[in-house]
């Protein structure tokens, strides 16, 4: 299974946020942030974090498909 972080960053611009915004709001170290550009897997810690920062459901930030 591959991950895409791709509804991340969107719901970022929809609610005109930075990366660094998030990081800070979600109390995540930065080469978490790096692994999340380059769509490598996290902790589901990691996304609760983002999640409860956004107030938004797993769904909304990260997407699983069949993949390299």
């Amino acid at each position: 299974m591959a991950v895409s972080y791709k509804k991340l960053w969107k719901l970022l611009i929809d609610r005109n946020m930075s990366k660094a915004d998030l990081r800070r709001a979600a109390g995540i170290a930065p080469n978490t942030m790096t692994k999340l550009n380059r769509d490598e897997e996290v902790t589901l810690e990691t996304l609760g974090k983002i999640c409860a920062a956004l107030s938004v459901d797993i769904g909304d930030i990260v997407e699983l498909f069949e993949g390299a």
